[in-house]
């Protein structure tokens, strides 16, 4: 599984992008916004420091030319950037359009199975189902990461199942169960993942023995 940061804060990515663990990061311009600096010096700089990592960024365009054009220049940026754009019936043509001229795109907002499968009949590089969203409406988010899951493996598309929208612990443990190919988390739900209580006590229960033996250096 490939885990992205759901980020625009350059220090989290810098201090992740150095364990190894962090395969790209997704971005939207509420992220870019809260940062307070020019939005296209961010995105550089965060395709910089994951260069072999997928970067995506979100269009800001609503009618159709216009997202196309602003897609282009969004994938001109960098080598590694995905281009984020809603699975909208406005952009249908505009999508198919890009995917012909190889631009990487990740559709976004995806909240069905036949959004998701329309999406990988047109062969898009990603689709990012919501999950926490779907959870808000009263439905089961993680059922349709599944059902995703099952659709491309059933008909062999080669479309990246990427699940968003995650804000617990136990919707990225879901995600991973569900065998999605990315993750996306916020900062703080990732660095929770990796703590454990019984691992901490186990740290602690080792120092305490060791010191009991007086010892200053070892070995």
């Amino acid at each position: 599984m490939k885990i992205f940061l759901d980020t625009a804060h350059i220090p989290a990515i810098k201090k992740w992008a150095s364990t190894g663990l962090i395969d790209g990061v997704t971005t939207n311009p509420t992220h870019l916004s809260k940062q307070e600096s020019d939005p296209k010096k961010q995105v550089l700089e965060i395709c910089s420091l994951l260069p072999d990592g997928e970067i995506s960024i979100e269009i800001t365009e609503k009618d159709s030319q216009s997202v196309y054009k602003q897609a282009k220049a969004l994938a001109a940026l960098a080598p590694n950037v995905v281009v984020k754009i809603p699975c909208h019936t406005d952009y249908y043509e505009i999508i198919n359009r890009l995917v012909q001229e190889e631009v990487s795109l990740n559709i976004t907002l995806v909240f069905s199975l036949t959004q998701g499968l329309m999406m990988c009949k047109m062969g898009v590089s990603m689709i990012s189902p919501f999950v926490g969203r779907l959870d808000d409406a009263g439905q089961n988010g993680m059922a349709l990461v599944i059902q995703l899951r099952e659709m491309i493996d059933q008909y062999g598309y080669e479309t990246e199942l990427l699940a968003a929208s995650l804000r617990t612990v136990e919707h990225f443990q879901g995600a991973i169960e569900a065998g999605a190919d990315i993750a996306t988390l916020p900062v703080e739900v990732f660095e929770k993942s990796l703590e454990h209580q019984l691992t901490d006590q186990g740290i602690a229960k080792f120092d305490a023995d060791w010191s009991k033996l007086g010892i200053t250096q070892f070995p």
